[in-house]
């Protein structure tokens, strides 16, 4: 881990332990848990070259799952969000084996059509999902601790936040990672070099549904509910444009992007009757203002910064 790296993950846990105590407790839990989603889908996308319009699928199927074995069975919620995540890459599997097989937009579209599929089935299976209703009161258990106000379960759910970011950052920076973005970079390549492009696509796209999973089930027991909203597609395209936004290939820059979004929400929808029109239309300036991405164009300024300042240090050291 470089130096750059560890200076940005102390930051990063500061921020996330602040933040509670500087926004109310739910929006803060809102934030950490997009984090975690859009990094899952920054880990396919950013790293693996494949735009997946279908992650709600993931993100509410854990959610649903990890709802249901915490209000059915009384989990403790790690355990709950452990079945989520296997619900989450059990789905990615088929799907996932199915989708690699194409590329770009196409990609795309079959993984936008299966996760629809699942939003279909979750809202006739009414039974076990309560459809439109929802998983109503999930319970949030934690044996010899009370994580029933959300600031408390936001405390009690950081570590697992922050074993997912640690799962994706070990994920892209080992040689498994450097073969993926190979491959991203020309698949025809690798293949030539013997690597076997498929079997990688699939692992990373598993991977990354089970972040998801892990993300969408945090997210159904912090806030004592699973809704069809977990598994609509303007959940996926909000986690893609979180991403882009943040920029791609830099797992930071998806925590960036979900916290610009969800602030911008947040702090409009008081002020104005059409939020979505202006978070929209700040949105679309940021992107041209900053086309890598906020991330990648502010690492790059303060690059510039410290090499000038280093060399004003030189400088003034060799007139002395």
């Amino acid at each position: 881990m470089t130096r750059r790296d560890l200076a940005l993950l102390a930051l990063g846990i500061v921020v996330a332990l602040a933040l509670p105590r500087v926004l109310y407790s739910a929006l803060a839990l809102r934030i950490l848990l997009w984090a975690l989603f859009a990094v899952s889908v920054d880990l396919l996308l950013g790293y693996g070259g494949m735009l997946s319009f279908g992650h709600a699928a993931f993100w509410g199927g854990g959610g649903y799952a990890a709802a249901l074995l915490a209000k059915t069975y009384q989990l403790p919620f790690p355990v709950a969000a452990l079945g989520g995540i296997a619900c989450a890459m059990a789905l990615a599997l088929p799907i996932g084996y199915l989708a690699i097989r194409r590329r770009g937009i196409y990609l795309a579209m079959v993984t936008l059509a299966f996760a629809q599929m699942l939003f279909y089935v979750v809202n006739e299976w009414r039974d076990v999902t309560g459809g439109e209703n929802g998983v109503q009161g999930v319970p949030k258990i934690l044996p010899g601790l009370s994580v029933g106000r959300t600031a408390d379960f936001y405390y009690a759910a950081l570590p697992l936040v922050l074993l997912g970011f640690f799962v994706a950052y070990r994920v892209v920076h080992s040689p498994f990672g450097h073969v993926l973005v190979s491959i991203r970079d020309n698949e025809t390549r690798a293949q030539a070099l013997g690597y076997p492009t498929q079997r990688y696509k699939l692992i990373a796209f598993v991977l990354s549904a089970g972040i998801a999973g892990l993300a969408g089930s945090l997210y159904a027991i912090g806030n004592s509910f699973a809704s069809l909203d977990l598994l609509h597609w303007t959940t996926s395209g909000s986690a893609v444009l979180m991403t882009v936004l943040g920029g791609m290939g830099t797992l930071w820059g998806g925590a960036v992007g979900a916290a610009i979004v969800l602030l911008l929400e947040d702090s409009l929808s008081s002020v104005t009757e059409a939020p979505g029109v202006v978070t929209g239309a700040i949105l679309i300036a940021i992107v041209l203002g900053f086309r890598r991405g906020l991330v990648p164009e502010l690492l790059r300024v303060a690059e510039w910064l410290w090499s000038r300042g280093s060399r004003r240090t030189s400088d003034a050291r060799a007139h002395q």
